[in-house]
């Protein structure tokens, strides 16, 4: 089992900047890809805004390129999601995930949330 605890969201300003982490623990080896889902309020899925692989290739949402950037501390069993020129339609619960690789079969853990709101 692999556990995921986020912290760094909050209240911040339209222009303004939030800068999220996310801490693996528990049996955290063969994890490939990390990374971040969100979901707005009102909104049933979650939406793909960013992920890392171990070897640290990215990838982000449309919506969030050349605003967001997702790293990786392997050694720390971490990911960062630093988010700038947030604007309204930020505003979400940011879920950070792993994948990890168990015998050719892949599982998905989950972390609890954490809240940015971007409001002035």
């Amino acid at each position: 089992q692999v556990q995921l605890v986020e912290s760094g969201g909050g209240l911040v300003q339209p222009g303004g900047s939030l800068r999220l982490s996310c801490v693996a623990s528990g049996t955290i080896f063969s994890i490939t890809v990390m990374g971040w889902y969100r979901q707005a309020p009102g909104k049933q899925q979650r939406e793909l805004v960013a992920h890392i692989t171990s070897g640290g290739g990215t990838s982000y949402a449309d919506s969030v390129k050349g605003r967001f950037t997702i790293s990786r501390d392997n050694a720390k069993n971490m990911v960062y999601l630093q988010m700038n020129s947030l604007k309204s339609e930020d505003t979400a619960v940011y879920y950070c995930y792993a994948d990890q690789s168990i015998a050719g079969r892949s599982y998905r853990y989950w972390g609890q949330g954490t809240q940015v709101t971007v409001s002035s």
